[in-house]
């Protein structure tokens, strides 16, 4: 077996090169110690507006145990479910946010680790950890120090792009959300590079981003470039007025399939690579029901997108959202319904709670 395989016969324990080759092991988030993120307009102009008011209030603090405890009562039928799956599950050690941090320019407490989409992009056998613009997630990463050692040592790369300062440099200080029918415009300036690993999707030997609120354009240059010759990475032009991560507007399900927001997203301008393959068009989703998590959310309405495969034909989907869950079956998959509404307040769903270690296939181009 080649180390790009991903077996568990193989010398390496990371390879990764899809969204939707069959799933060996991967690392699921935790909420222990999770702590509403601090105030600052890296995070108030990407979260909707309940979030927006509450993290005003409570930034910083302790989440309640109302939401906590549903979250992590899905979070273990997640974890269960996967498992019954066959597929390995590794978790991040347990960290104190409370504890105060900083670098020269400024200071934080942190938030949590229930989005390792968000901090590690594998490619390959590569673990790649992203400089991400929120300061309070500055040292995220520490809590999977323990998986990232064990990784290298037994045979994975293992990279960090430069450690952003984060300074107010980077944030532009006139910035407000652009309206309808106004010109986009970012809150990021171009002054160091700065993404978030959740911005990329992978189909292989091409990649897709979104520029956002949490990735710029020298960001995307730094992955470009480290990456090399061997990787293709296209830009996804988004719609979304408060753009942050991909993967609620444009996510590859299986050769030749991609599901895309139709407000986000312009079907007609997509990358020229995708002209062969067959675009998903992602129903309305259904309406979340309950007060708490309308204004807890750090998530928008199409987390329905925010599906994780199994492989090629087995999708996990939110049980809630049953015209996804119809409408993948029309495309032909076999969804798995899982219960995972609750995890909003922490940033995410399937997808983002996740980080694929190891996916079982070769690198190759299905673009060509």
């Amino acid at each position: 077996m080649s180390l790009a395989s991903g077996s568990r016969d193989g010398a390496c324990p990371v390879g990764s090169h899809t969204e939707w080759d069959p799933l060996e092991e991967v690392v699921v988030g935790r909420l222990d110690g999770a702590r509403f993120p601090p105030r600052h307009p890296a995070v108030t102009c990407n979260v909707p507006a309940g979030a927006r008011r509450l993290t005003g209030l409570a930034g910083g603090l302790r989440y309640p145990r109302a939401l906590v405890g549903p979250a992590q009562e899905e979070l273990d039928g997640f974890v269960e479910l996967l498992r019954s799956l066959d597929i390995v599950v590794r978790r991040p050690d347990p960290v104190d946010q409370r504890r105060r941090f900083g670098t020269p320019a400024w200071s934080s407490r942190g938030f949590c680790t229930a989005c390792p989409r968000d901090s590690m992009l594998v490619v390959g056998d590569e673990i790649i950890e992203t400089p991400m613009a929120w300061r309070c997630r500055y040292f995220e990463t520490h809590a999977y120090r323990t998986l990232l050692k064990e990784y290298f040592r037994r045979g994975a790369r293992w990279t960090s792009a430069p450690k952003p300062q984060l300074t107010d440099e980077l944030f532009d200080p006139d910035y407000r959300t652009p309206g309808p029918g106004e010109p986009m415009r970012y809150l990021l300036t171009e002054a160091e590079p700065v993404f978030d690993a959740a911005d990329f999707v992978r189909a292989g030997r091409d990649l897709f981003v979104t520029r956002s609120n949490v990735t710029n354009r020298t960001g995307i240059a730094w992955l470009r470039r480290h990456l090399g010759p061997g990787y293709r990475i296209h830009e996804i032009e988004s719609r979304c007025r408060t753009p942050m991560h991909i993967d609620t507007t444009f996510l590859p399900l299986a050769p030749g399939k991609v599901l895309v927001n139709p407000e986000y997203v312009n079907v007609d301008r997509l990358p020229e690579v995708l002209d062969s393959w067959d675009v998903l068009v992602a129903p309305e989703p259904d309406p979340i029901k309950g007060r708490l998590l309308g204004i807890t959310s750090m998530c928008g309405r199409w987390l329905s997108m925010n599906v994780l495969m199994v492989d090629e034909k087995r999708v996990i989907a939110d049980q809630h959202h049953t015209g996804m869950l119809r409408a993948l079956e029309g495309w032909g998959f076999e969804t798995i319904p899982c219960r995972f509404m609750h995890y909003a307040p922490f940033g995410g769903s399937f997808h983002c709670a996740t980080l694929d270690i190891r996916r079982r296939g070769e690198l190759r181009s299905y673009t060509d």
